[in-house]
């Protein structure tokens, strides 16, 4: 069954423990640090309950009607289909929410693509995880993750006379009902606005760490979880002209805090099992069906970066210096290239795993280095294009209210090409994707989302074809002819 952004509001209006600070959130539908954030969520489900977008954002299986994310695909054209859903979600908030409702469904979609990696752990967790996309599936959840360990914990090696107490993550308790959990886990972006928070680890366990391996779904409203937000930039925002972006896409990211919280066995797919931890995730389309999300995010957000640097030189008047045509025709390529990445894991997709289809890894993998390599190096391009032009805006658009100011920044902010207003409502965007609090977080958020980039890379290495490179390498030297002579042959 399909929610509707009604129906979505009414969803995280529940006994939820968010803190912001030492100040306990009622409800981030009405709190003015949220409730902008939670209406792009409504708007994102509203646009896929209307009938007119049946085809991009559903699918039908089973006797029902789906959101397309949860989509297990069989066939190249399932692919594709599933990313035309996923592009229609990203260009909706301009690629700014990376934790939107498809990200971490993709990834229990790809789980429920090979449950039989559950079956290996052990017996009833395969059961678990096909009951579990199915509750997803018909439920619409919006599930999201938490699958790092609190920092600095594993160095604790390091320092044998520290005495401190492990906040990890862990099994503490267990019973014929289900197991108990207590620590921290990080780092749930969008739990503020989600129903389900999906613990688990996506950093590789030693067996030692086995109570640590524990991998299970828990409604975000469950007894003993809290969610500790960082600061949210959305409330600090008085006119949305002021911090556009601020204003209506902060996602929020918050720590997971357990205190004894009470997990039924049937929402356990992992316990006791450092190595199968991870594995599921390799093992399964689930990490691949997770970052194709994230690759066509970037997709959608070059969009707004290559339009927005052209409508800044138009603005700055210096659109047709031939080092300006240069540096845009760069970021042009740049979005192509992104996009070509994307449509290449359809093109080239894999039989992965029997009977299923899966977006090609390789490809994907490639797609998460390009983004992590080259996001800092775009948002520099066009932070020198914008020059110091931002600076100069009024603090505030609220200058209108006042007969006298308002009269002077007409008269004075104005430019040939453009008056006053629309000229700051522009340097307002783009400084809020350059220089902002906002635009800080996003450049920790894109280096970081899919782990370090050495972790990223690692995938790489994982999922080249070294035989077939190095049959390229002994080919040539195979058919090289050897001089005649005594070392000769």
């Amino acid at each position: 069954m399909l929610t509707t952004g009604k129906e979505r509001l009414e969803r995280i209006r529940d006994a939820r423990r968010i803190y912001l600070g030492k100040e306990r959130v009622e409800d981030v539908t009405r709190h003015p640090a949220f409730r902008n954030a939670a209406l792009t969520v409504a708007r994102l489900y509203e646009a896929k309950a209307d009938p007119a977008n049946r085809d991009t954002f559903t699918f039908e299986e089973d006797g029902g009607r789906f959101s397309i994310y949860y989509l297990r695909c069989r066939t190249r054209e399932d692919l594709a289909r599933r990313t035309r859903g996923l592009k229609a979600v990203a260009d909706m908030t301009y690629g700014l929410f990376g934790r939107s409702p498809d990200h971490v469904a993709g990834m229990i979609t790809g789980l429920a693509m090979n449950p039989a990696v559950f079956d290996q752990v052990g017996p009833g967790y395969g059961d678990n995880l096909r009951r579990y996309y199915a509750f997803a599936r018909a439920n619409d959840i919006y599930p999201v993750f938490a699958c790092i360990p609190p920092t600095g914990i594993r160095d604790k090696h390091l320092f044998p006379n520290q005495d401190r107490p492990d906040p990890t993550l862990k099994v503490v308790g267990e019973d014929d009902t289900g197991v108990f959990i207590s620590g921290m886990k990080m780092l749930a972006t969008g739990a503020a606005f989600a129903d389900e928070i999906w613990i688990g680890n996506l950093t590789p366990l030693s067996e030692e760490a086995k109570k640590e391996s524990i991998t299970c779904a828990v409604p975000v409203a469950t007894p003993g979880l809290s969610l500790w937000a960082r600061q949210a930039v959305e409330g600090t925002v008085r006119h949305e002209v002021d911090y556009p972006l601020s204003y209506r896409y902060d996602e929020s990211d918050c720590v997971v805090v357990c205190d004894r919280v009470k997990v039924p066995w049937e929402r356990v797919f992992v316990h006791d099992n450092g190595t199968a931890s991870r594995a599921i995730y390799i093992q399964s389309p689930a990490n691949c069906f997770a970052n194709h999300q994230s690759n066509v995010r970037f997709w959608a957000k070059m969009a707004l970066i290559v339009g927005l640097s052209s409508r800044i030189c138009k603005a700055n008047g210096i659109e047709h210096l031939p080092p300006v045509r240069e540096t845009l025709g760069r970021l042009c390529a740049l979005e192509a290239t992104i996009g070509g990445l994307v449509q290449g894991q359809i093109e080239a997709w894999e039989r992965f795993p029997d009977g299923y289809a899966c977006y090609n890894r390789r490809i994907m993998y490639a797609a998460l280095n390009w983004c992590q390599e080259h996001h800092n190096e775009i948002i520099d391009t066009l932070r020198t294009l914008v020059g110091g032009n931002a600076l100069q805006m009024p603090a505030s658009i609220d200058v209108v209210d006042d007969p006298v100011l308002s009269r002077q920044f007409h008269d004075w902010w104005a430019t040939p090409s453009m008056e006053a207003s629309a000229r700051m409502r522009l340097y307002k965007l783009v400084w809020d994707l350059i220089g902002s609090e906002f635009a800080g977080r996003h450049m920790l958020y894109e280096k970081f989302y899919a782990g370090n980039s050495i972790i990223v890379r690692n995938q790489s290495d994982r999922e080249a074809p070294w035989t077939r490179f190095h049959g390229v390498v002994d080919g040539l030297l195979d058919g090289l002819e050897m001089p005649a002579g005594p070392g000769g042959r």
